[in-house]
């Protein structure tokens, strides 16, 4: 048989653009290695009937701006899925301060004014340009050569774009603002985006947390496989077939284009690989993988050079727990807390908390479910997870005794902190586990386990990152790894903007 559409990879990236092809009538297979859909959105089953969300906290904006907007209802997603608003952004810890960000961007400045009134001047700036970057990143063309037509124009549409495209959120805070620890409190999301402030591109940075002090957040009730699996159901009931436990071991080519797949499944190891083939192909898969281990053509070699070169963002260290209680019973008020190391004094040491081999100094989020209606735990008990940025080198060259030993060291270290953070909370866990960035890269392939794809600097970000449509004809990319980047919102934009290509190609022909 023969298809429209082959799609590497079940990740979110995949999975939309695999429902939207298969809504529009197109005959689609999408094949995983894993047993389950979703990616890093993923919610696993454990211990007594708890349930643990792999990589998703919450979703950024829904507002009437977000573009996202379009394809939740074009897919019938806001009819389907339960979205919980949640109530605050985060709140900020370290030994100096302690304060509760809101989402409403208005309410933020006054609460930011009242405690940094000497900053007055910069916090306004500080919102005015994160606000107008995020409102012309929404209108900017996704496609490229709508881009280059209104090239003259780019100045006076995009004027803030424009400005900043080469700067780094912590270049543009130290240009205005002097206090260290208001920096740090602005800075505290920085692990949903990269771990150096002066290397992220405040492009990107500015698209995102806009997007959160626009439109709030907003958690997926009984957690992100709902998304996953509902995206799913849209292939199947459209004629589609999703095939698990599967793994393509190469893209078939043919003068240049691509016409197919190798792969096999990985329950069966003896099992001779199997040739399908399609008139497209989606890589969900990482790019790395996809153009260095899938495929080999004249016109790849210059794109391999160029992909070779790029740098690869970080990955985390988790602690998922299930507690014997609601930990808002325990006093805890807040959905997410970010607790920075009373040895940060200023934004420049961040990049070197993160790859300190301290843990006990690496700042560190803790996640309460408790304070929504998650639905992920059994009634009067609770879930929650500390994340903590980390790197793939850390954990390789272990055997699985040092392996499981020093997961078992960190997680003592971090369950410490978090009781002092909330004070008898330790006695409450009925039991936790623990993720590393092994973990991650064995469930995902995904190189030094980035749930990101390639980190957001300068040169690799806004227009300067990969596009959806790779240099072989017939071949397009839908993941974090490609425009416009890491994160639920960034690979549903990817995986539509793909499926979006190849329909407007049929559609001409």
């Amino acid at each position: 048989m023969k298809y429209d559409t082959i799609i590497i990879g079940a990740g979110l990236g995949g999975l939309t653009a695999g429902a939207k092809l298969a809504k529009e009538g197109k005959k689609v297979l999408l094949i995983e290695q894993h047993n389950i859909v979703g990616g890093c959105a993923t919610t696993i089953m454990g211990h007594n009937g708890f349930k643990h969300e792999v990589g998703f906290h919450k979703i950024d904006g829904l507002d009437t701006e977000d573009f996202k907007n379009k394809i939740l209802e074009d897919l019938g997603i806001f009819k389907n899925i339960n979205f919980i608003k949640i109530p605050e952004f985060y709140r900020f810890k370290n030994q100096r301060v302690d304060i509760v960000i809101p989402y409403e961007y208005k309410k933020a400045t006054e609460i930011l004014i009242k405690n940094f009134p000497a900053e007055k001047k910069g916090i306004l700036k500080y919102f005015k340009v994160i606000l107008k970057i995020r409102k012309e990143t929404k209108t900017i063309p996704i496609k490229m050569w709508q881009l280059l037509c209104l090239f003259p124009l780019l100045p006076f549409l995009y004027p803030n774009v424009i400005l900043n495209a080469r700067k780094t959120i912590g270049d543009f805070l130290d240009s205005i603002i002097k206090n260290e620890d208001l920096k740090l409190t602005l800075l505290a999301t920085i692990k949903y985006y990269h771990d150096d402030p002066h290397a992220l591109s405040l492009l990107f940075y500015a698209m995102a947390q806009g997007s959160f002090f626009s439109g709030g957040a907003y958690y997926i009730k009984g957690g992100s496989q709902k998304l996953s699996d509902y995206l799913g159901s849209i292939i199947k009931k459209n004629n589609g077939e999703i095939l698990l436990n599967s793994l393509v071991t190469k893209i078939i080519t043919e003068e240049e284009r691509t016409i197919g797949v190798l792969y096999r499944h990985t329950s069966k190891k003896d099992e001779k690989e199997i040739r399908i083939f399609a008139n497209n192909i989606i890589a969900n898969a990482s790019v790395p993988i996809t153009v260095g281990n899938l495929l080999y053509t004249k016109n790849m070699v210059k794109f391999k050079k160029v992909i070779k070169n790029l740098k690869t963002s970080f990955s985390y260290f988790s602690i998922y727990f299930g507690f014997k209680k609601p930990v808002k019973q325990l006093g805890n008020k807040y959905y997410s807390t970010f607790v920075f190391h009373e040895d940060i004094w200023k934004t420049s040491e961040l990049i070197v908390n993160h790859k300190s081999h301290d843990y006990s100094k690496r700042n560190f989020v803790f996640v309460d479910y408790s304070q929504i209606d998650s639905d992920l735990a059994p009634k009067d008990k609770s879930v929650g997870v500390i994340n903590v940025i980390d790197y793939y080198d850390n954990w390789i060259n272990l055997c699985d005794k040092e392996y499981k030993e020093k997961k078992e060291r960190i997680a003592s270290v971090f369950i410490d902190r978090l009781n002092k953070l909330i004070p008898g909370i330790k006695n409450e866990i009925e039991f936790y586990k623990i993720s590393t960035p092994k973990t991650i890269h064995r469930y995902t392939l995904n190189p030094h386990g980035t749930p990101y794809g390639f980190a957001q600097i300068p040169n690799q970000a806004g227009l300067n990152r990969i596009g959806n449509i790779s240099p072989i004809k017939n071949l397009y990319f839908a993941s974090a790894w490609t425009m416009p980047g890491g994160g639920f919102t960034g690979a549903m934009i990817s995986g539509y903007t793909s499926a979006e290509e190849i329909l407007k190609k049929k559609n001409h022909k």
